[in-house]
């Protein structure tokens, strides 16, 4: 991400924020609004272009986003994306993904809202796991040729009454349009969007058995006083690393595992 689209992105996090601050705002019709939005611009190259070019006033483009958006998508929506086209972006696809990402944290403010946020991560999380483990399940939701409505039922076989409607949204979204990035790293780019809301660290623990209540509390505290904030345990088991345990946070891995040592004592030898 280039230094304008981050700043731009930014503010709109920012706008975002502050907007539903209130109550009185509908988040997930908020998060709809934004994602018809990208859509359309997926769709309109030519738009995103005029609405992304530096040589436009600023109030211009934001005339043209009323004139085409007016009465189709909330006020909330409107002064958002009026915002948006204000601000300068790297390329024209940026203000696209920008749009889709608050249509995302409009949903996790949502789950939060609803006390619900902890369970999203952890559902999103355990259904990325699932995935990762069955390569037809994944063929199935990401299948090219097959069309949106029929992924989005098959989604909903999965997950009907197992996981939350912000999960459910969330992912739907994900499968049926996928936008160029794996299934794999939409999952991922949630799981860190709902931590990154409470301010925390996600770490993804893998051990050869179940981690106890102690274990997982004592593994929590010795990683937040490494990294300073609190930190968010997505549990996996793994009988293959015989023992120990291997913590992911980010692209750091910190490997404790009977597997890893018997592996470079390997290398050791091999040397």
């Amino acid at each position: 991400m280039s230094n304008a689209t981050r700043q731009s992105n930014a503010a709109a996090r920012e706008r975002l924020e502050a907007l539903t601050d209130s109550s009185a705002v509908d988040t997930s019709a908020l998060a709809g609004d934004l994602l018809a939005v990208t859509d359309l611009l997926d769709r309109e190259a030519g738009l995103r272009g005029t609405l992304t070019d530096p040589g436009i006033e600023g109030q211009r483009k934001a005339d043209l986003v009323g004139a085409l958006f007016g009465g189709r998508i909330g006020a909330e929506a409107l002064d958002l994306v009026s915002g948006l086209v204000r601000t300068r972006w790297s390329v024209a696809r940026d203000l696209a993904d920008t749009s889709e990402q608050l249509a995302f944290l409009a949903e996790i403010i949502g789950a939060e809202r609803d006390g619900a946020l902890d369970e999203t991560e952890d559902e999103l999380f355990r259904f990325g796991r699932i995935v990762s483990g069955s390569g037809s399940l994944r063929a199935a939701l990401t299948d090219r040729g097959a069309p949106a409505d029929a992924k989005a039922r098959l989604l909903g076989e999965l997950l009907g009454g197992r996981a939350n409607r912000f999960t459910e949204r969330l992912l739907t979204r994900l499968v049926t349009q996928p936008r160029g990035r794996s299934l794999d790293a939409g999952i991922d780019a949630l799981t860190k969007l709902a931590a990154a809301r409470r301010n925390r660290v996600v770490a993804v623990v893998v051990s050869a058995v179940p981690l106890s209540d102690r274990q997982k509390q004592r593994l929590g505290t010795a990683l937040a006083r490494i990294y300073g904030r609190q930190v968010h345990l997505n549990l996996d088991v793994d009988p293959e690393v015989l023992g120990g345990v291997s913590v992911r946070i980010g692209d750091e891995v910190i490997n404790g595992t009977i597997a890893d040592r018997l592996d470079e004592a390997s290398r050791r030898m091999a040397g």
